[in-house]
């Protein structure tokens, strides 16, 4: 068995990967540790197959699938973030491919993942909506998309602190691209508890769990 902390393989990384590089190199740890609430809350029991963890940072919801039996492909941007994921990984019993690309770079195989998990994607939002066609490609037929982002209703506030939620993918921007092939099963703003880390201020985040239909 492969090495559970090694980075088995490398793609063309964003141009923000140098951003991300240094906004983990800030700190020993960026966030909690603890694996994503509305992952654990949407996916604890489901029946374990090939997950595509999206923008996974130091690899605590990676881990967590793997654990759960899920054979899991973990991508980020940031090289720095993948090491330390790495790093807590070693020596697990785990199956994860730690992969150094963002997901338009990335080499996603279409329909090849029965979970497709996105927590807090920082993917950039297009005109062609390429981000939301790549996650909703790569889930299998009967396989789930699961999106979470926070909820930022109040748009104004986040752009006075330097960020606008309109060049960001949402979970709405992938609900509006699903057909009627998908089941909305979860669509909803809930509330959030967290111990600590980068983002531990939100209260709230909006949860979207679809499914794809079978052939």
């Amino acid at each position: 068995m492969k090495d559970a902390g090694e980075v088995t393989e490398v793609k063309a990384a964003t141009s923000e990967a140098d951003e991300w590089d240094a906004r983990y190199s800030e700190r020993d740890r960026v966030w909690s540790g603890e694996p994503n609430g509305a992952l654990v809350d949407e996916m604890t029991g489901a029946r374990p197959g090939r997950a595509l963890d999206v923008g996974c940072g130091e690899g605590a919801d990676a881990l967590w699938l793997a654990h759960q039996g899920w054979t899991v492909t973990a991508l980020d941007v940031s090289r720095v973030a993948l090491d330390r994921a790495g790093v807590h990984a070693d020596g697990e019993d785990v199956d994860i491919t730690w992969v150094l690309s963002g997901l338009l770079d990335a080499d996603v195989p279409a329909g090849g993942f029965d979970l497709v998990s996105a927590q807090y994607p920082a993917l950039r939002s297009t005109a062609d909506r390429a981000a939301e066609r790549a996650l909703i490609s790569a889930v299998a037929p009967g396989g789930t998309l699961l999106v979470v982002h926070h909820d930022m209703r109040d748009a104004s506030v986040a752009r006075e602190h330097g960020f606008d939620p309109d060049d960001w993918v949402t979970p709405g921007d992938v609900a509006a691209l699903l057909d009627h092939s998908w089941h909305i099963e979860v669509n909803e703003v809930r509330e959030r508890s967290i111990s600590g880390g980068a983002g531990a201020h939100h209260t709230h985040d909006v949860v979207l769990r679809a499914q794809a239909a079978l052939p």
